[in-house]
């Protein structure tokens, strides 16, 4: 007799086995390349999707994140004949699964041996110094070339780095022996600008302070030159005045006399003390004069007494 429930359970089993083949559940940044009697037939996205079984097959499976790939150190040859050796690290991204899965035996292969040749190319077109200072443009040009080459393989290459590059030792001994004396020439220029700094700063004080000097004096002296003219200014005044004063008594009654007796009295005092200096006795020339002006200021004090 038809076991009905063992055939249910075969059956069971098979529709399992068909659904699970159905069915495929892609992740996110993940693609599936699904062949079809063995020819390329579509690329599955991120989701839910149906195939057919033992027709559709899952072919290839690409991770679309970007990924780091680590380039094998290598020893390169620079322009002037020194051995240098280098290692980077490269980023590239999956972007066409087909062509990632049929363009390339093995992409990451290829991207490895082109990053490394490239790298040998760009390092033989420079002097040892130039790669330590152009690190940059090394790595843009491995990256333009990279990227060029990678298109046809589904790969986008968006940067290269640089990690390492390690000269000989007898070369990095020299290179840091020249650092060395470098900084001491820096050390020494920046020493010596220092002085002649130094130099300038007090040759421009001791300039700028002989100025304010020498300001100072011929201000004194303009200072002094006016006071001095401000006195003769003010003696001549005075002196003006005091004539002014003396004509305006001259005019007035009596003022002749007055003025002939002050002369008369003067006159004598003045032959007084000439005679007083020495052992000569002075006569003048002319005794008349003298007489006369000694008798007119005895009759300027007669008159004078006679009115009082």
């Amino acid at each position: 007799m038809f076991d009905f429930s063992n055939f249910a359970v075969i059956l069971f089993i098979i529709v399992f086995i068909i659904a699970s083949r159905s069915i495929k559940i892609v992740p996110q940044q993940h693609a599936l390349v699904i062949e079809r009697l063995g020819r390329y037939h579509t690329t599955l996205t991120p989701g839910l999707s149906i195939v057919l079984p033992f027709i559709d097959r899952v072919a290839y499976k690409h991770l679309l994140k970007e990924v780091p790939l680590d380039v094998p150190s290598q020893i390169c040859i620079t322009k002037d004949n020194t051995q240098l050796q280098v290692d980077g690290i490269l980023y590239f991204q999956v972007t066409d699964p087909m062509k990632a899965s049929y363009g390339s035996s093995d992409f990451i292969i290829a991207i490895t041996q082109l990053a490394q040749t490239t790298l040998r190319s760009v390092i033989g077109k420079l002097e040892l110094d130039k790669t330590f200072e152009e690190r940059d443009i090394i790595n843009r040009s491995i990256v333009t070339v990279l990227d060029g080459a990678a298109t046809n393989w589904g790969v986008k290459v968006l940067r290269y780095e640089i990690k390492d590059l390690t000269p000989p030792k007898e070369i990095l001994h020299a290179m840091q022996a020249q650092i060395t004396a470098e900084r001491e020439k820096r050390a020494l220029i920046a020493a010596s600008e220092g002085k002649m700094q130094e130099q300038i700063n007090l040759a421009t004080g001791a300039r700028s302070a002989a100025i304010q000097k020498s300001e100072g004096e011929r201000q004194s002296l303009i200072n002094q030159a006016q006071g001095q003219a401000s006195a003769i200014l003010a003696v001549a005044d005075a002196n003006a005045q005091a004539i002014e004063k003396i004509g305006n008594a001259i005019q007035k009654e009596g003022g002749a006399q007055a003025v002939n007796l002050k002369v008369a009295q003067d006159y004598v005092d003045a032959f007084a003390k000439l005679a007083k200096t020495n052992n000569t006795l002075i006569v003048p020339g002319n005794f008349s004069e003298m007489s006369g002006m000694i008798a007119s200021a005895l009759a300027i004090v007669k008159g004078s007494g006679d009115k009082s």
